[in-house]
């Protein structure tokens, strides 16, 4: 896999991460989970935890990435 493909991937997982993120915290806002007590509690909070899961790793990895290609550019240079 390329690294353009990579970073793609990895761009997209980040975006599932967040909306997942947005997603648990509007779940535990409403009205819906209310009727479901501590099982609502779970949902929203495993949404956001899932969420975290899938955007933080993603976010360090292309942080080295871009480290990587700017001192490979200076160094280049």
């Amino acid at each position: 896999m390329s690294d353009e493909m990579l970073i793609r991937v990895l761009k997209g997982v980040m975006l599932v991460g967040i909306c997942l993120i947005v997603l648990g915290v509007y779940l535990h806002n409403s009205d819906h989970m209310e009727p479901l007590g501590v099982k609502g509690i779970l949902v929203s909070a495993g949404c956001v935890a899932l969420g975290m899961i899938l955007s933080l790793p993603t976010k360090m990895y292309l942080t080295f990435m871009l480290m990587k290609r700017e001192s490979e550019r200076s160094s280049s240079s």
